[in-house]
């Protein structure tokens, strides 16, 4: 027994579908890559702000308990030059080297009782839910936005500033609010350098997991391969098989089964002519039996025979299988692309899904019109056979007459193509199938038979 081909060699096509694959396996880790990195790095950038704040409050808090409050005094409250100037004295190295750029000290009345410009002194504002629950002893507050409340004259045009608000005491102990502006510049400039110096590692840890996988990703793309291209020489293989026992089988009804009833109809011809004229119409009924059953089994044939696709075509192929239709008054319509093309694998299925879904139709389905479609695009092919036949029921195990379509599926299913079947009684036929794969024109040759020279006698026979 022959025995399938044990080394195949991938064709270009095939290679380049690996490579595809690869290619769409590194382009999703990349996006991936930058969809999980994207939101990482505004976290990143939320928790630098977050920390920057941290950082001014709780060096507002500091300048609050260690320089201004013990500062806050009788005399201080009272606007006293001597109690506000001492004050700015010990504040000048913050606003002097742009460290703060403002600073209020507000009683719990929302008076303005001190700040580095004298005009702010003695203002009163109104005082909010989260001022009263500061001076209660509520959580210091600092936040970065741009100033645009009544009490901001002053910074309203600074831009971005980090607004810090602590809880402080005077002198005496009574409850004071210490409010102090710096630019928002140092906590985008902090920001800037937590994001890189966590991003660059980040990336280049993700992008060395991306290529830690992907040289495994190569292998199981080359293993896949190699288990689509046994499976497509088993296919080859099977096909071919298929079509040596059709040809053999063919070759024997020609060779023998025909030629010897052509032979037998011959005789009965003569005998019916020179024998009696009474057994003359038995003789005569005789060899018309015999002669349908030669254009019977011719018909069988060249069914089971397939044609010289490379020679003939894939179209003309198709279009040949339209005979027999026509010789029964079957209505066929046929509707092909300009350019057909297939590889000799693909042709040959193709040929094969047309030829037993009309032998279906015409066989067992007793129908008088079938329709033909072909449609490819890119690497798929899809066909569909429709008949107006009297249909059956596909899920049944037990559908006489149908084996051919079973064998056909599992042999389209085992090819990496879809098989459909679509009939209910009374409602005809569809198949529908579709193949996937190469779709590239130059098909091997198939020899064709050798012809009998009694070929001639079957002919006359049969006609």
């Amino acid at each position: 027994m022959e025995q399938p081909p044990g080394g195949y060699e991938p064709s270009t096509a095939e290679r380049r579908e690996v490579q595809a694959a690869v290619a769409r396996f590194v382009t999703a880790g990349f996006v991936a890559l930058i969809l999980l990195a994207t939101p990482v790095i505004f976290w990143i950038r939320a928790e630098a702000e977050q920390h920057a704040l941290a950082n001014a409050r709780d060096m507002t808090q500091r300048l609050a308990d260690n320089v201004v409050g013990p500062l806050i005094s009788t005399e201080l409250l009272a606007r006293e030059r001597m109690a506000l100037d001492l004050l700015d004295q010990r504040l000048a190295p913050w606003l002097t080297t742009g460290t703060l750029t403002r600073i209020k000290v507000w009683d719990e009345h929302g008076t303005v009782v001190y700040s580095d410009m004298d005009s702010l002194i003695g203002q009163q504002f109104q005082q909010e839910d989260w001022a009263r629950k500061l001076l209660d002893g509520g959580p210091a507050t600092a936040t970065l936005e741009t100033q645009t409340e009544q009490e901001n004259v002053y910074e309203s045009g600074a831009g971005e500033l980090v607004e810090v608000y602590v809880r402080s005491r005077s002198v005496s102990g009574a409850p004071m609010i210490f409010e102090t502006y710096s630019p928002g510049e140092n906590v985008r400039r902090e920001q800037h350098e937590v994001l890189m110096g966590m991003i660059p590692p980040m990336i280049l840890s993700l992008a060395a997991l991306q290529l830690a996988q992907l040289f495994p990703a190569v292998r199981l793309a080359r293993r896949i391969q190699g288990h689509q291209a046994a499976k497509h020489a088993l296919l080859r293989y099977a096909v071919e098989a298929s079509d040596r026992e059709r040809r053999q089988v063919a070759s024997e009804l020609h060779d023998d089964v025909i030629q010897d009833l052509s032979g037998l109809a011959y005789a009965l011809e003569s005998e019916e002519r020179r024998g009696p004229p009474n057994l003359r119409p038995v003789f005569s009924n005789a060899r018309l039996m015999l002669q349908n059953t030669v254009r019977t089994l011719r018909a069988m044939t060249n069914e089971l025979y397939p044609p010289d696709l490379e020679r003939m075509g894939l179209k003309a192929s198709l279009t040949r299988l339209a005979a027999p239709l026509v010789d029964r008054g079957i209505t066929l319509t046929m509707e092909f692309p300009d350019h057909l093309v297939a590889d000799r694998d693909r042709a040959a299925l193709m040929y094969r899904v047309v030829r037993e879904a009309l032998v279906n139709a015409t066989k067992h389905s007793s129908a008088t019109s079938v329709h033909i479609r072909i449609r490819q695009s890119d690497r798929l092919t899809r066909i569909t056979v429709s008949d107006n036949g009297h249909g059956f029921e596909p899920n049944q195990e037990s559908n006489e007459g149908h084996y051919g379509l079973r064998i056909l599926g599992d042999t389209i299913k085992h090819a990496g193509g879809t098989f459909h079947v679509r009939s209910s009684p009374g409602a005809g036929t569809i198949i529908d199938v579709t193949l996937s794969g190469p779709a590239e024109p130059g098909l091997n040759t198939v020899r064709p038979t050798r012809r009998n020279h009694r070929k001639q006698l079957a002919d006359r026979a049969a006609g």
